[in-house]
Protein backbone atom coordinates (compact mmCIF):
# COMPACT_ATOMS: atom_id res chain seq x y z
CA UNK A 1 0.00 0.00 0.00
CA UNK A 2 0.89 3.62 -0.56
CA UNK A 3 1.77 5.24 2.34
CA UNK A 4 0.86 9.05 2.42
CA UNK A 5 1.28 12.32 3.99
CA UNK A 6 -2.04 13.33 4.57
CA UNK A 7 -3.65 16.63 6.09
CA UNK A 8 -7.13 15.91 7.37
CA UNK A 9 -9.45 18.95 8.35
CA UNK A 10 -11.80 18.98 10.72
CA UNK A 11 -14.99 20.86 11.48
CA UNK A 12 -15.39 22.48 14.96
CA UNK A 13 -19.07 21.06 14.46
CA UNK A 14 -17.98 17.97 15.11
CA UNK A 15 -17.15 18.33 18.28
CA UNK A 16 -19.59 20.84 19.73
CA UNK A 17 -22.82 19.71 17.28
CA UNK A 18 -25.38 21.41 16.92
CA UNK A 19 -28.39 21.12 19.19
CA UNK A 20 -26.14 20.44 22.03
CA UNK A 21 -25.49 22.62 25.13
CA UNK A 22 -21.32 21.75 24.36
CA UNK A 23 -20.62 21.06 27.81
CA UNK A 24 -17.06 19.65 28.74
CA UNK A 25 -18.42 16.18 29.10
CA UNK A 26 -20.52 16.71 25.35
CA UNK A 27 -17.39 17.88 23.26
CA UNK A 28 -15.29 14.67 24.32
CA UNK A 29 -17.93 12.21 23.77
CA UNK A 30 -18.05 14.22 20.11
CA UNK A 31 -14.64 14.17 19.54
CA UNK A 32 -14.19 10.54 20.72
CA UNK A 33 -16.72 9.48 18.34
CA UNK A 34 -14.80 11.76 15.50
CA UNK A 35 -11.43 9.78 15.85
CA UNK A 36 -12.10 6.04 13.60
CA UNK A 37 -11.74 7.78 10.81
CA UNK A 38 -8.38 9.57 11.87
CA UNK A 39 -7.61 5.70 13.66
CA UNK A 40 -8.45 4.23 10.46
CA UNK A 41 -5.58 6.22 8.71
CA UNK A 42 -2.77 5.80 11.19
CA UNK A 43 -3.13 2.13 11.43
CA UNK A 44 -3.08 1.51 7.21
CA UNK A 45 0.30 3.66 8.04
CA UNK A 46 -0.12 6.81 6.77
CA UNK A 47 1.50 10.09 8.32
CA UNK A 48 -1.66 12.47 9.59
CA UNK A 49 -1.79 15.79 10.44
CA UNK A 50 -4.79 16.92 11.69
CA UNK A 51 -6.57 20.35 11.46
CA UNK A 52 -9.91 21.50 13.38
CA UNK A 53 -12.20 24.51 13.07
CA UNK A 54 -13.27 26.40 16.06
CA UNK A 55 -16.44 28.33 14.77
CA UNK A 56 -19.03 27.33 17.95
CA UNK A 57 -15.88 27.30 21.04
CA UNK A 58 -15.19 30.94 19.42
CA UNK A 59 -18.59 31.80 19.63
CA UNK A 60 -18.60 30.23 23.20
CA UNK A 61 -15.44 32.91 23.83
CA UNK A 62 -16.95 35.80 22.40
CA UNK A 63 -20.53 35.01 24.52
CA UNK A 64 -17.90 34.68 27.78
CA UNK A 65 -16.24 38.67 26.48
CA UNK A 66 -19.72 39.62 26.91
CA UNK A 67 -20.82 38.29 29.89
CA UNK A 68 -17.50 39.67 31.80
CA UNK A 69 -16.89 42.98 30.31
CA UNK A 70 -17.93 44.62 33.29
CA UNK A 71 -14.96 42.92 35.35
CA UNK A 72 -12.38 41.67 32.82
CA UNK A 73 -11.18 43.03 29.68
CA UNK A 74 -11.60 41.00 26.75
CA UNK A 75 -9.80 38.82 24.65
CA UNK A 76 -8.80 39.69 21.44
CA UNK A 77 -9.44 37.24 18.74
CA UNK A 78 -6.04 36.30 18.13
CA UNK A 79 -5.75 35.15 21.55
CA UNK A 80 -9.13 33.30 21.01
CA UNK A 81 -7.79 31.07 18.72
CA UNK A 82 -4.98 30.19 20.55
CA UNK A 83 -6.95 29.72 23.65
CA UNK A 84 -9.21 27.21 20.96
CA UNK A 85 -6.37 25.55 19.68
CA UNK A 86 -4.84 24.76 22.99
CA UNK A 87 -8.23 24.14 24.52
CA UNK A 88 -9.49 21.66 21.35
CA UNK A 89 -6.30 20.32 20.72
CA UNK A 90 -5.93 18.82 24.58
CA UNK A 91 -9.33 17.20 23.81
CA UNK A 92 -8.35 15.84 20.07
CA UNK A 93 -5.05 14.55 21.40
CA UNK A 94 -6.11 12.53 24.45
CA UNK A 95 -8.79 11.17 22.69
CA UNK A 96 -6.57 9.87 19.48
CA UNK A 97 -4.17 8.76 21.88
CA UNK A 98 -6.53 7.01 23.87
CA UNK A 99 -8.57 5.93 20.58
CA UNK A 100 -5.02 4.49 19.26
CA UNK A 101 -3.85 2.51 22.43
CA UNK A 102 -7.32 1.06 21.90
CA UNK A 103 -6.51 -0.20 18.48
CA UNK A 104 -3.17 -1.47 19.29
CA UNK A 105 -1.28 1.04 17.58
CA UNK A 106 1.09 3.53 20.22
CA UNK A 107 1.62 6.92 18.54
CA UNK A 108 2.80 9.88 20.05
CA UNK A 109 0.25 13.06 19.69
CA UNK A 110 1.23 16.31 19.29
CA UNK A 111 -0.78 19.75 19.44
CA UNK A 112 1.31 22.72 18.33
CA UNK A 113 0.08 26.12 18.66
CA UNK A 114 0.11 27.61 14.81
CA UNK A 115 0.88 30.99 14.17
CA UNK A 116 -0.41 31.82 10.77
CA UNK A 117 0.93 35.25 8.48
CA UNK A 118 -1.67 37.45 6.90
CA UNK A 119 -0.74 40.14 4.38
CA UNK A 120 -2.18 43.68 6.61
CA UNK A 121 -2.86 44.72 3.19
CA UNK A 122 -5.60 42.28 2.26
CA UNK A 123 -8.42 43.77 0.96
CA UNK A 124 -10.06 41.78 3.57
CA UNK A 125 -8.74 43.57 6.54
CA UNK A 126 -10.46 46.91 5.22
CA UNK A 127 -13.57 44.76 4.28
CA UNK A 128 -14.52 42.59 6.89
CA UNK A 129 -16.95 39.96 6.33
CA UNK A 130 -17.29 37.11 8.63
CA UNK A 131 -19.47 36.69 10.81
CA UNK A 132 -18.76 35.86 14.19
CA UNK A 133 -19.88 35.61 18.02
CA UNK A 134 -23.84 36.58 19.38
CA UNK A 135 -27.12 38.18 17.94
CA UNK A 136 -27.74 41.35 18.83
CA UNK A 137 -30.76 43.46 18.39
CA UNK A 138 -31.02 46.47 16.48
CA UNK A 139 -31.28 49.24 19.62
CA UNK A 140 -27.50 47.66 20.09
CA UNK A 141 -25.76 48.12 17.34
CA UNK A 142 -25.01 52.12 17.91
CA UNK A 143 -23.29 51.29 21.60
CA UNK A 144 -21.37 48.03 19.94
CA UNK A 145 -20.35 50.71 16.80
CA UNK A 146 -18.74 52.62 19.69
CA UNK A 147 -15.78 49.81 20.68
CA UNK A 148 -14.86 50.34 16.89
CA UNK A 149 -16.82 46.83 15.60
CA UNK A 150 -18.22 46.62 12.61
CA UNK A 151 -21.71 45.22 12.57
CA UNK A 152 -23.69 44.06 9.84
CA UNK A 153 -27.19 42.29 9.52
CA UNK A 154 -27.24 38.50 9.13
CA UNK A 155 -30.37 38.02 7.21
CA UNK A 156 -33.45 37.35 8.89
CA UNK A 157 -30.93 36.70 11.85
CA UNK A 158 -30.07 39.75 13.68
CA UNK A 159 -27.39 41.88 13.77
CA UNK A 160 -23.81 40.23 14.18
CA UNK A 161 -19.89 41.77 14.66
CA UNK A 162 -18.23 41.00 11.18
CA UNK A 163 -14.03 40.46 11.11
CA UNK A 164 -11.76 40.00 8.72
CA UNK A 165 -10.70 36.15 7.28
CA UNK A 166 -7.76 37.12 5.41
CA UNK A 167 -6.05 34.81 3.10
CA UNK A 168 -3.24 32.49 5.03
CA UNK A 169 0.19 33.15 3.55
CA UNK A 170 2.43 31.71 5.36
CA UNK A 171 2.82 28.91 8.44
CA UNK A 172 5.21 29.76 10.95
CA UNK A 173 5.97 26.82 12.60
CA UNK A 174 6.28 25.38 9.19
CA UNK A 175 9.43 23.52 9.28
CA UNK A 176 8.67 22.46 13.20
CA UNK A 177 5.54 20.46 12.30
CA UNK A 178 7.49 18.44 9.14
CA UNK A 179 9.74 17.71 11.68
CA UNK A 180 7.60 15.75 13.86
CA UNK A 181 5.51 14.01 11.35
CA UNK A 182 9.31 12.71 9.92
CA UNK A 183 9.71 11.70 13.54
CA UNK A 184 6.36 9.54 13.41
CA UNK A 185 4.26 12.09 15.47
CA UNK A 186 0.40 12.40 14.91
CA UNK A 187 0.22 15.98 14.42
CA UNK A 188 -2.59 18.68 15.55
CA UNK A 189 -2.04 22.24 13.95
CA UNK A 190 -3.38 25.24 12.24
CA UNK A 191 -6.11 24.77 14.48
CA UNK A 192 -9.21 27.50 13.89
CA UNK A 193 -7.41 28.53 10.53
CA UNK A 194 -4.23 29.08 12.97
CA UNK A 195 -3.50 32.69 14.92
CA UNK A 196 -3.35 34.94 12.64
CA UNK A 197 -0.19 37.39 12.49
CA UNK A 198 1.22 40.03 10.54
CA UNK A 199 5.18 39.83 9.92
CA UNK A 200 6.44 43.75 10.90
CA UNK A 201 9.34 45.65 9.49
CA UNK A 202 12.08 44.48 11.29
CA UNK A 203 10.72 40.55 11.06
CA UNK A 204 9.00 39.92 14.15
CA UNK A 205 5.70 39.10 14.35
CA UNK A 206 2.41 40.74 16.21
CA UNK A 207 -1.04 39.59 16.22
CA UNK A 208 -3.83 40.58 14.24
CA UNK A 209 -7.47 41.06 15.49
CA UNK A 210 -8.95 38.66 12.78
CA UNK A 211 -9.38 35.10 11.57
CA UNK A 212 -8.68 32.71 9.13
CA UNK A 213 -10.72 30.38 7.81
CA UNK A 214 -9.72 26.60 8.72
CA UNK A 215 -9.76 24.58 5.59
CA UNK A 216 -7.74 27.66 3.65
CA UNK A 217 -4.91 27.18 5.96
CA UNK A 218 -5.29 23.60 5.98
CA UNK A 219 -4.44 24.03 2.23
CA UNK A 220 -1.62 25.63 2.62
CA UNK A 221 -0.11 23.75 5.39
CA UNK A 222 -0.48 20.41 3.27
CA UNK A 223 1.49 22.50 0.78
CA UNK A 224 4.51 23.95 2.83
CA UNK A 225 5.00 20.53 4.30
CA UNK A 226 4.63 18.38 1.06
CA UNK A 227 1.20 16.48 2.13
CA UNK A 228 0.34 13.72 -1.02
CA UNK A 229 -3.61 14.84 0.03
CA UNK A 230 -5.30 16.96 1.86
CA UNK A 231 -9.04 15.76 2.82
CA UNK A 232 -11.62 18.00 4.13
CA UNK A 233 -14.41 16.25 6.47
CA UNK A 234 -17.56 18.03 6.28
CA UNK A 235 -21.66 16.87 6.87
CA UNK A 236 -22.05 15.30 3.28
CA UNK A 237 -19.81 12.49 1.75
CA UNK A 238 -20.02 13.90 -1.72
CA UNK A 239 -19.68 17.15 -3.12
CA UNK A 240 -23.27 18.11 -5.01
CA UNK A 241 -24.70 20.74 -7.17
CA UNK A 242 -28.14 22.27 -6.78
CA UNK A 243 -27.67 20.61 -3.60
CA UNK A 244 -31.77 20.13 -2.27
CA UNK A 245 -32.83 21.03 -5.27
CA UNK A 246 -34.32 19.87 -8.59
CA UNK A 247 -31.28 18.53 -10.62
CA UNK A 248 -29.08 17.92 -7.57
CA UNK A 249 -26.30 16.10 -8.98
CA UNK A 250 -23.51 13.95 -6.75
CA UNK A 251 -19.77 13.69 -7.89
CA UNK A 252 -16.96 11.25 -7.04
CA UNK A 253 -14.42 12.98 -9.09
CA UNK A 254 -14.11 17.08 -10.19
CA UNK A 255 -11.29 18.43 -11.48
CA UNK A 256 -10.18 22.63 -10.97
CA UNK A 257 -11.71 23.49 -13.46
CA UNK A 258 -15.13 22.29 -12.74
CA UNK A 259 -14.95 23.24 -9.58
CA UNK A 260 -13.79 27.31 -10.78
CA UNK A 261 -17.00 26.69 -13.29
CA UNK A 262 -19.10 25.45 -10.85
CA UNK A 263 -18.63 28.20 -7.67
CA UNK A 264 -18.55 31.17 -10.61
CA UNK A 265 -22.81 29.67 -10.78
CA UNK A 266 -23.10 30.08 -7.47
CA UNK A 267 -23.33 26.86 -6.58
CA UNK A 268 -21.26 26.51 -3.74
CA UNK A 269 -22.28 29.14 -1.00
CA UNK A 270 -19.80 31.15 0.83
CA UNK A 271 -21.46 29.84 4.29
CA UNK A 272 -20.95 26.08 3.73
CA UNK A 273 -19.23 24.19 0.96
CA UNK A 274 -17.45 27.37 -0.64
CA UNK A 275 -14.42 27.62 1.60
CA UNK A 276 -13.70 24.29 1.07
CA UNK A 277 -13.45 24.52 -2.57
CA UNK A 278 -11.43 27.06 -2.26
CA UNK A 279 -8.91 25.46 -0.40
CA UNK A 280 -8.90 22.33 -2.44
CA UNK A 281 -8.59 24.46 -5.73
CA UNK A 282 -5.95 26.20 -4.10
CA UNK A 283 -4.07 22.71 -2.70
CA UNK A 284 -4.06 21.52 -6.04
CA UNK A 285 -2.92 24.38 -7.94
CA UNK A 286 0.14 25.06 -5.89
CA UNK A 287 1.61 21.56 -6.32
CA UNK A 288 -0.97 18.97 -4.36
CA UNK A 289 -1.82 15.66 -5.58
CA UNK A 290 -5.21 15.73 -5.14
CA UNK A 291 -8.36 16.60 -2.37
CA UNK A 292 -11.19 14.57 -1.03
CA UNK A 293 -14.07 16.24 0.31
CA UNK A 294 -16.22 13.50 1.88
CA UNK A 295 -17.92 13.27 5.79
CA UNK A 296 -16.45 11.58 8.89
CA UNK A 297 -18.29 7.95 8.37
CA UNK A 298 -16.50 7.92 4.81
CA UNK A 299 -13.27 9.53 5.22
CA UNK A 300 -10.85 6.20 5.89
CA UNK A 301 -12.78 4.64 2.83
CA UNK A 302 -12.18 7.64 1.03
CA UNK A 303 -8.53 8.17 1.26
CA UNK A 304 -8.28 4.33 0.59
CA UNK A 305 -10.44 5.63 -3.29
CA UNK A 306 -13.58 4.14 -1.96
CA UNK A 307 -15.56 7.37 -1.36
CA UNK A 308 -15.81 10.85 -1.35
CA UNK A 309 -14.95 13.58 -3.91
CA UNK A 310 -11.62 13.64 -5.35
CA UNK A 311 -11.20 17.07 -6.80
CA UNK A 312 -7.53 17.02 -8.68
CA UNK A 313 -5.82 19.07 -11.49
Amino acid sequence: MNRKTIVVALGGNAIIEEGTEGTVAEQFANTRKSMDAIVGMIREGHRVVLSHGNGPQAGVHLIRNEAASSQVPPATLNVIVADTQGSMGYMIAQCLRNALHLAGVEKDVVTVVTQVEVDPKDPQMLNPSKYVGPFYKAEQVDKLRERGWVIKEDPGRGYRRVVASPSPIDVVEKGTIKDLIDDGKVVIAVGGGGVPVERLPDGTLAGVDAVIDKDRASALLANLIGADELVILTGVDRVAVNYKKPGEQWFDRLTVAECQKFQAEGQFPKGSMGPKIEAACDFVKRGGEKVIITDLEHATAAVDGKAGTIITA
